[in-house]
């Protein structure tokens, strides 16, 4: 497959889980109307964004897999023939939680998993309270569609990540994520967040001459952040092939052309430069004289 139509459902959620999964499906039927092939949720859309605060209750909107979400939701990618991408609460054992992204093939199967590896702990994203830390590695999932680099959210501010999943072959990187402004922050402070996260993920695509697919939630939380949707589809330069508002619930749809990755690493040959014999370093938590 050379060329895909994607689609990234930008939405907004509330405590009604039954409303938001609506929502969601109503987005992916959006998307399969006009062609899509791929459609990526934002992360966690079954539900608030819970991990503001650190509330034992929380657990329970839990699920194992396959579960509920996953029958839900491999039954819509089945009706409608399309690879979904979708993002939960994975629990995994009694006191085993994960952040899990699930990839369901267009028969409804599941083609794999992803438990978000790198946990934040900071205000408002009490993530490493509910979360283990992923233990699958850096593996694409291979679909009807290709093989997904499939990351979440805090993955994406990092380089290694990104590089490990193109190595093992992925055709694209697909973040669902769930950011946003602390609303004390001021507008200047606010807008050079934003564009650091937009600019890392391009990032990506340019060191790795594969597109990026970044889908963000939106709206205002109780207790939370507000989150800047802008979610966004980059190409292996790193150019925006398209971006959603930071407000409104939308679908992105882009067209990714794969062929321009193999034309692109040819002339930008950064896995044939790569110096392989001197980055023993990588794998150190910090390297000083002392």
């Amino acid at each position: 497959m050379s060329k895909l139509t994607v689609g990234l459902v930008q939405q907004s959620c509330s405590d009604n889980r039954t409303a938001n999964i609506e929502k969601s499906i109503a987005g992916i039927r959006r998307c399969a109307e006009q062609g899509v092939k791929l459609v990526v949720l934002q992360e966690l859309h079954t539900s608030l964004y819970f991990c503001d605060v650190e509330d034992p209750a929380n657990f329970d909107l839990a699920e194992s897999i396959p579960g509920p979400s996953t029958e839900i939701f491999g039954a819509v990618a089945k009706e409608l023939g399309v690879v979904i991408v979708t993002s939960l609460f994975e629990k995994r054992a009694p006191g085993l939680y994960h952040n899990t992204a699930v990839v369901l093939e267009t028969d409804g199967s599941i083609a794999g998993k992803y438990r978000k590896m790198h946990i934040p702990d900071d205000p408002g994203y009490y993530e490493k309270f509910y979360f283990t830390p992923g233990d699958l590695g850096f593996e694409p999932i291979e679909t009807s569609v290709g093989k997904l680099g499939v990351l979440v959210c805090w993955d994406q501010w990092y380089p290694e990540a990104a590089r490990l999943m193109a190595m093992r072959g992925a055709d694209l990187l697909i973040y669902p994520t769930a950011i946003g402004w602390d609303p004390t922050d001021d507008t200047e402070e606010q807008q050079r967040q934003r564009e650091a996260w937009i600019t890392i993920q391009r990032s990506h695509a340019v060191a790795n001459g594969i597109p990026v697919l970044s889908v963000n939630r939106v709206g205002a939380e109780p207790g939370g952040a507000a989150f800047w949707g802008s979610s966004f589809a980059a190409g292996c330069q790193g150019e925006l092939l398209a971006k959603a508002d930071a407000a409104a619930e939308t679908e992105l749809l882009v067209e990714l052309d794969f062929q321009r990755s193999e034309t692109v690493r040819r002339m930008w040959p950064y896995f044939r430069d790569r110096r392989i014999d001197a980055y023993e370093g990588l794998t150190k938590r910090f390297l000083n004289k002392e």
